[in-house]
């Protein structure tokens, strides 16, 4: 007999299929055999009872960092998997600034093989702009496509040659493939490692004006245009970038963007209160009051596409220093999804809303499977109880770091199960597989 999952009496919101109540949801060989309000129960099969909670598509994170090949003491293809499915995550798109980068067939093809053999996640590998992220040659955009990365991008290094990224857009073109875009001016930049404002004038830190993601947004989507390419704008935190899609969708071209749960919620004033912990130290820098509302309203109304973490683990040594010298980045697959649910309860987020720019929405932006729990989709599922408290533990993290800017915080919302392609990955209070 084939293998048959029922989850019963959730209520399901799958914003793809127009579907938002109590539904049953089949998964059979792998796929979505079925939503309705009733089903029949096949001997044999495995059923679980979501009462009092979503069904979901499972999120798709379009920005996460692994860490393999080169730097496994901060995360593995296998951990962050494993992160990411104990999220609610059922697929990632991991960043290609390893060591070696990802920038050949070779290392797309290792990271392939390491989350096959992982069986959490799916794992989409994404490919370098430039060879060795040098910002100088494109690299072979037809090798990566073919052997399976869904984008390219310099993430953590913005493409400073107007000239490099109108080949880059131009030249994806005939892969179908979306350029994701790290967008800092690094003449603006300069030395700074915070928002600047009145908060770094306070600390005594060089500040990073908006305006130095905001004039590359500006140039690239003029460069997207120019091109027909597809631009993806990646951790949005500024708010005249969010201006500056607004209006690029407005004129229908082909530009998209992701913001993180930490630009959406937490601000310089953060940094200041912190006593200048590290765990709020990434780039883009935490930004203005004024630029997360505008962040807020841009993903509420669809100008910016979708939630990406920008899971970005680091050990303690890089961490555990001085403000100016420690690494950017923080993690974020396992809290993602009470984060950003925060902003339901306060009214800045629909329900199905957020549902859609963490599944449906992504899945769009980089044409990837799954995001819909329609007849016929990947059996990739999220039951998420949002009445669930826990108080997040550094130490019990599924992810090899533990750099979080919401280490001890008690959170609100979680998930419970997860499944890929059918099989149960994650089940909280245990291991599924």
């Amino acid at each position: 007999m084939s293998d048959v999952t029922i989850i019963e009496g959730g209520r399901v919101i799958d914003p793809a299929s127009g579907t938002d109540g109590v539904r049953a949801v089949v998964l059979k060989d792998g796929l979505v055999a079925d939503v309705a309000e009733r089903v029949e129960r096949p001997s044999g099969a495995r059923v679980v009872d979501a009462r009092g909670r979503w069904v979901t598509p499972g999120f798709i994170d379009l920005h996460v960092h692994l860490r393999e090949p080169g730097q496994e003491y901060k995360e593995t293809v296998a951990s962050g998997a494993r992160a990411a499915v104990a999220g609610g995550f059922t697929a990632v798109v991991c960043m290609p600034n390893t060591k070696p980068v990802n920038d050949t067939l070779a290392v797309t093809e290792l990271i392939l093989a390491r989350a096959a053999a992982a069986g959490l996640a799916r794992v989409y590998p994404c490919g370098c702009i430039s060879r060795g992220q040098a910002g100088e040659d494109l690299a072979e955009f037809g090798e990566l496509r073919a052997g399976g990365c869904v984008a390219v991008s310099d993430d953590g290094k913005p493409v400073m040659s107007p000239a490099l990224m109108r080949r880059a857009l131009e030249y994806a073109r005939a892969f179908s493939l979306p350029v994701a875009v790290h967008e800092e001016d690094l003449h603006l930049v300069g030395q700074g490692v915070m928002h600047e404002g009145a908060a770094s004038t306070r600390l005594g830190l060089k500040g990073i004006p908006g305006q130095a993601e905001e004039v590359m947004v500006l140039r690239d989507i003029a460069l997207a245009e120019l091109t027909g390419g597809r631009l993806h704008l990646q951790h949005v935190s500024a708010a005249g970038s969010v201006r500056a899609v607004r209006e690029a969708k407005r004129r229908g071209l082909q530009v998209t963007a992701e913001v993180t749960p930490h630009h959406l919620t937490l601000t310089d004033e953060d940094v200041a209160a912190s006593g200048y912990s590290t765990g709020l130290k990434m780039s883009p820098p935490l930004r203005s009051a004024e630029d997360v509302r505008a962040c807020v309203e841009g993903l509420a109304d669809g100008t910016i596409d979708c939630i990406a973490t920008d899971h970005a683990p680091h050990s303690s040594v890089e961490k555990d220093v001085e403000f100016d010298a420690a690494l950017n980045g923080v993690t974020g697959l396992e809290t993602a999804f009470p984060v950003c649910l925060a902003l339901v309860r306060r009214g800045a987020l629909g329900e199905r809303r957020l549902v859609e720019a963490l599944s449906a929405a992504p899945a769009r932006a980089f044409s990837l499977p799954g995001g819909t729990l329609a007849r016929g989709a990947p059996a990739d599922v999220a039951i998420l109880d949002p009445a669930a408290e826990w108080t997040f533990d550094a130490a019990a993290t599924h992810s090899r770091s533990s750099n979080s800017p919401w280490k001890g915080r008690r959170l609100t919302g979680r998930c419970t199960h997860t499944f890929v392609g059918g099989r149960l990955v994650h089940q909280a209070g245990g291991e599924a597989r």
